[in-house]
């Protein structure tokens, strides 16, 4: 009795007669079962992908230091409310951040309107909350027996509000001076007595004996 004749009676699935040898999947067959198992290794490996932890990125909130070292979190700089009257495209009340400039107030106006002179308006100069700044007007005349209006030649100029032409109108003050008076309101953040003009450099006893009744707050 031959092997195939043995495998066939023992009943041998392996056999050259058994179930299993005699299946034979060809070419085509190995080719197909070779794709398969292909797109399920590639569906675990997307799986696995997918699955895999992923870090979150948490933005942390901005915090201020304040003056003592604590921290909290950052709140809007403050805001001067200024009037801007006179030849501008858009008079009236315009809101800027602390620190602005006539400049500044100016361009949130809309700007001077075509032809107006502003070479009497400092533009560096920072505003004061509540300021009035006029522009290309000059200031109506005084009726006869009344005080003349703050600014104008000969009347009491607010030391907060004064231009460059202002101050440069008090008697001993020339346009260095009053630039110097300019700059110094700009450090302190404005005067806070007339008597804070001892501290410009160019004002003596004299002359602030001189200036003292002609300027206010």
């Amino acid at each position: 009795m031959d092997d195939d004749e043995q495998a066939a009676r023992h009943g041998d699935p392996f056999g050259p007669g058994g179930r299993l040898g005699r299946w034979d999947p060809g070419a085509r067959g190995v080719r197909v079962i070779a794709v398969v198992v292909l797109v399920v290794a590639l569906g675990a490996a997307v799986i696995a992908w997918r699955a895999r932890p992923r870090a979150e990125v948490i933005t942390a909130p901005t915090f201020a230091v304040s003056a003592a070292g604590t921290g909290g979190p950052a709140s809007p700089a403050a805001e001067v409310v200024v009037a801007v009257a006179g030849k501008v495209r858009s008079p009236g009340m315009v809101r800027l951040p602390a620190g602005a400039r006539v400049a500044d107030a100016l361009a949130a106006a809309g700007g001077a309107l075509p032809g107006v002179d502003t070479a009497l308006l400092n533009p560096a100069r920072k505003v004061t909350d509540g300021e009035l700044i006029v522009v290309g007007v000059s200031p109506p005349p005084a009726a006869p027996g009344a005080p003349p209006a703050p600014g104008a030649p000969g009347g009491v100029v607010n030391l907060n509000t004064a231009t460059l032409a202002d101050l440069d109108g008090l008697p001993g003050v020339g346009p260095v001076l009053a630039q110097r008076i300019l700059d110094h309101r700009d450090r302190i953040g404005g005067f806070r007595a007339v008597s804070d003009l001892r501290e410009v450099e160019g004002i003596g006893d004299s002359r602030y004996e001189q200036l003292k009744d002609l300027v206010t707050l």
